[in-house]
């Protein structure tokens, strides 16, 4: 398996984890299980919750977003990633997050609306920065370590003030940056957790230890600590790409964040075959303010491709 189907797998595997999850946001420990016991049989893209079957929420949409800005643009454009981000966000999507949105609506340019967000409110270490990351993530992989992680700080902090989304967002860009080379992420989170400012290594220490499971979170999976440690765990505890959106979302909570980024790191260390196809076929993802466009799985696979290729 070569990195540019690991790139599809990151990216489509996000997606899928994404609606997925959907219906089942909020819902009870083991709610996806009780209702889909068997792995393999099919029906569980069943929408609900107010989501189509195989409709993708905000966490797609917006990576997606990341994604055409950084291809049209060539490079990382953190005003015109956020103008999409505000375009999309007046267009009434159905999901939001209401610190994503406060920061989108509140008109301050995109240098200050999330720092003066933060200010004001002093909370702001949601998973919002993370639900997004697998485009940038496949994107700025081949610019190695440094490159990657700087990239994936800059675009959390958007709208996410807090440099705890920021260190989370980064980890995810470096485990599917190694990933991506052919690494099982998990046998490099020690090192990855060296590169991880100070003031936060130690919470990210915590959540992705060998031996931590969610149960022992002190903070609900909406946060950006115990939402990665939480997909980490997924991935560790199971032994392929289906087993560890199921074991995801039986976590409950914010179960379409914690999927899709499972789904990432998952598709990035299985790849594409591992990803069924009935789960990918009823995939689409609508964006709102961009004229009505939906987005099936080739257009994610297309977007992919583009993605972790080298323009030279």
């Amino acid at each position: 398996m070569n990195s540019a189907d690991r790139a599809i797998a990151t990216v489509v595997g996000s997606a899928v984890g994404d609606a997925l999850g959907a219906p089942f946001e909020f819902g009870p420990e083991g709610a996806f299980s009780a209702r889909f016991p068997e792995a393999g049989i099919g029906g569980e893209m069943c929408g609900g919750g107010g989501w189509e079957p195989g409709e993708a929420t905000d966490d797609t949409q917006m990576a997606v977003l990341v994604a055409e800005s950084l291809l049209e643009r060539g490079e990382l454009n953190l005003p015109d990633i956020f103008d999409r981000f505000q375009r999309w966000a007046a267009a009434d999507p159905k999901d939001i997050g209401l610190q994503t949105e406060d920061v989108l609506t509140n008109g301050m340019p995109w240098d200050l609306a999330a720092a003066v967000h933060f200010q004001v409110n002093q909370r702001a270490a949601g998973n919002g920065s993370l639900m997004r990351a697998s485009t940038s993530a496949v994107y700025f992989a081949r610019a190695g370590q440094s490159a990657t992680m700087d990239a994936a700080r800059r675009i959390a902090a958007l709208t996410h003030g807090d440099r705890a989304a920021w260190e989370g967002t980064a980890v995810f860009h470096e485990l599917i940056r190694r990933a991506l080379a052919g690494i099982d992420p998990r046998s490099t989170i020690p090192d990855i957790l060296e590169l991880i400012h100070p003031d936060h290594r130690q919470r990210y220490a915590t959540v992705l230890a060998p031996d931590w499971h969610p149960d022992q979170a002190t903070e609900f999976n909406g946060a950006v600590w115990p939402c990665l440690g939480s997909a980490v765990w997924a991935l560790r505890s199971t032994g392929g790409f289906e087993e560890a959106i199921r074991a995801a979302i039986d976590l409950g909570g914010d179960t379409d964040t914690v999927a899709a980024v499972t789904g990432g790191l998952a598709g990035a260390l299985y790849g594409p075959a591992a990803i069924p196809a009935h789960w990918t076929e009823p995939l689409h993802i609508p964006l709102p303010g961009f004229g009505g466009r939906v987005l099936r799985v080739e257009d994610l696979v297309d977007l992919a491709r583009r993605l972790g290729t080298d323009p030279d």
